[in-house]
């Protein structure tokens, strides 16, 4: 029987695909002798022909583009996708300008240097009027000008 047909039948014994099978070169004359089903099962119980492990996809590509992403590259203009708007929620960014904004005015208060001035500036904060904790203390330093003079 052809080396062809013998790689099919045993592929179809060993649930694989033919490219997988292997028949040992030194039994390939045995192989072309089979002429049954059986005579190919009783080569693969004698090893002589072999299904191969199956090739998986390679992550050494993956694992390398993942160390540089890591370090912070391959997140330039041409990588991004949406606008700004939903690439990061706007009221997570609100959450996190608000609550430094808040805790830099209870600290200012701790210190003495809102004094009774710390609703207002509360408000205005809630009203966004600032654009940041820098801002912030800014504005809170011509309070400051203001009142000393």
């Amino acid at each position: 029987m052809k080396l062809e047909k013998v790689r099919g039948i045993a592929a179809r014994i060993l649930k694989g695909a033919k490219g997988k099978v292997w028949i040992d070169p030194e039994q390939v004359k045995r192989a072309e002798e089979a002429m049954t089903s059986e005579d190919v099962r009783e080569l693969i119980k004698e090893k002589a022909i072999v299904l191969k492990k199956p090739s998986h996809q390679s992550r050494a590509r993956a694992r390398v583009l993942a160390e540089k992403k890591s370090k912070g590259r391959k997140s330039g203009k041409g990588k991004k996708k949406g606008s700004k708007k939903v690439r990061s929620k706007e009221r997570k960014e609100w959450m996190l300008k608000i609550r430094a904004l808040r805790k830099a005015m209870r600290e200012k208060k701790g210190e003495g240097k809102l004094g009774k001035g710390y609703r207002a500036f509360y408000n205005m904060a809630k009203g966004n009027h600032f654009r940041g904790k820098k801002h912030l203390g800014l504005e809170i330093g011509k309070r400051e000008t203001k009142a000393s003079e």
